[in-house]
């Protein structure tokens, strides 16, 4: 797998397709009076699905077309009849990919199992039509509601390898030498450093369970680690993730190092406080240390030297040449035994979820709704539901004002916007709409209701007549008789 084909995080862009709008239509046949409103509803717009797929390796199509889009619901018709559903945008992506929000970081999805699938951009709203508004005090509704409109959300992706045994090591020890031995992949092996540039994945039959059942175990081969990884050095700060989700961590260290200042003993234990500083979780995990190229003179002789220190300090060690094959039979039935008491443990990661497993989403309850208070005096009031609202009716109607209105007051935005200081005139903003507030009574606090109430008692009792002032005249009183 070359770099060119291999990319493990990309940005997307992505929409969900637009409602269809609702339909404004009265039923009109012959011999059929008052045939009343009869306008179909819109379609849904499409969504933007992220599918795991088995057989996906890469996020390079997504790197090369970042910008997916859900089609657009159909518009409503007269007769009843509804608009078609926007067409889904359905996307690949290799098992292991985790969705985040760009810009808060917060992780929407991680696809772990094949089949997998995370809606990352839901679709529009279809408006309803006019026949969905009446009732017995609206008979001839002349509005609808348009498709809701829905805006772009930007991601980032990233692909975190499934293996069971992740190989850890410096550059040219000889992990892709051993990852070909043991499996049918075929990664590049050249004798220069970091001639691994990506990850690369294997698969080995180590040996059966108790009851018969083949044990295959998946390898990963990441690129090279260096001292300072963790803090971006060598190409180990981008391919650290992939080690996160292995079951068994394998040590691979060179028994023949080419820097007469390196050491087996001292190179495990930069590598472990790397692991430690990129995720401490990582070192609670089985490890198995190998020493590698016992092929060569200087090899067996430095293994011989170290391995005795690396068991007193409670490491298990295991001697293997990825050239001759020595011991790797014993790496291999080793590294399976060690997966299968893992998956026992933690349990495989690609079961499908019991059938009978109910999945209980716990949401708050109240307004979903705020209110906040601009700079300029303005209030605005946020939230999807009451914005929606106030985007899909049609505020030139009168019709349409009046039922936003009532469907307003029902939620209680009035009222928030009344304990928020809103009083009558100020300016109100809804979404991209600017409405002039009128509160009701009920609305104000307490307070201002009585105040208000007791100037329009005194508004209607009329004043004590002045010196000279006319006034109707009581009966026996001659009209128009002054009173002093």
């Amino acid at each position: 797998m070359e770099a060119a084909s291999f990319i493990d995080e990309c940005t997307v862009h992505v929409r969900g397709g637009d409602g269809g709008d609702g339909s404004v239509s009265f039923r009109r046949e012959s011999h059929v009076p008052r045939g009343g409103p009869d306008g179909g509803d819109g379609g849904a717009g499409g969504d933007v699905v992220l599918v795991a797929d088995r057989n996906v390796t890469s996020l390079l199509d997504l790197r090369r077309s970042p910008h997916r889009r859900g089609g657009d619901g159909g518009h409503g018709a007269g007769m009843h009849r509804t608009g078609e559903r926007g067409r889904d945008t359905v996307i690949a992506v290799p098992i292991g990919t985790v969705v985040r929000e760009r810009d808060s970081g917060h992780v929407l999805a991680d696809l772990v199992r094949d089949g997998q699938r995370a809606v990352v951009a839901e679709g529009g709203r279809g408006g309803r039509g006019n026949a969905a508004f009446v009732n017995r005090h609206r008979r001839l509704p002349r509005f609808r509601e348009r498709g809701e409109r829905v805006e772009e959300r930007t991601l980032t992706l990233e692909l975190k390898l499934i293996a069971d045994v992740g190989l850890v090591g410096f550059p040219s020890v000889g992990k892709s030498s051993l990852v070909a031995r043991l499996s049918a992949a075929r990664p590049r092996i050249e004798a220069w450093p970091f001639t691994t540039l990506t990850p690369h994945l294997g698969v080995m039959r180590a040996g059966d369970t108790a009851d018969g059942t083949p044990i295959d175990v998946v390898l990963a081969d990441v690129p090279g680690l260096v001292e300072g990884a963790a803090e971006g050095r060598g190409l180990g700060t981008r391919f650290l993730r992939h080690i996160e989700r292995c079951l068994v961590l394998l040590h691979v260290l060179d028994a023949a190092p080419s820097d007469p200042d390196r050491d087996p003993v001292t190179d495990l234990a930069v590598l472990r406080r790397e692991l430690e500083r990129h995720d401490p979780s990582l070192l609670g995990r089985p490890q198995l240390v190998v020493l590698n190229k016992l092929d060569l003179p200087d090899g067996q002789a430095m293994a011989e030297l170290v391995r005795g220190r690396l068991r007193a300090d409670g490491e298990e060690v295991l001697q293997v040449s990825a050239v001759t094959g020595e011991g790797l039979d014993a790496l291999r039935f080793r590294l399976g035994a060690l997966v299968a008491e893992e998956r026992a443990r933690v349990g495989l990661r690609t079961e499908e979820p019991d059938e009978g497993e109910v999945l209980i989403r716990l949401a708050p309850t109240g307004p979903d709704f705020h209110v906040q208070r601009g700079e300029d005096g303005t209030f605005h009031v946020v939230g999807r539901r009451v914005e929606r609202w106030v985007q899909m009716l049609p505020l030139e109607d009168v019709g349409a004002v009046r039922y936003l209105q009532g469907r307003m007051r029902r939620a209680g935005v009035d009222r928030a916007l009344a304990d928020a200081g809103a009083r009558s005139g100020d300016d109100v903003v809804i979404g991209e709409a600017v409405f002039a507030f009128e509160p009701e009574l009920d609305d104000l606090p307490e307070e201002e209701r009585a105040a208000l109430l007791a100037g329009e008692d005194d508004a209607l009792e009329p004043s004590p007549p002045s010196e000279g002032q006319v006034r109707p005249s009581p009966a026996g009183t001659p009209d128009g008789e002054v009173e002093r």
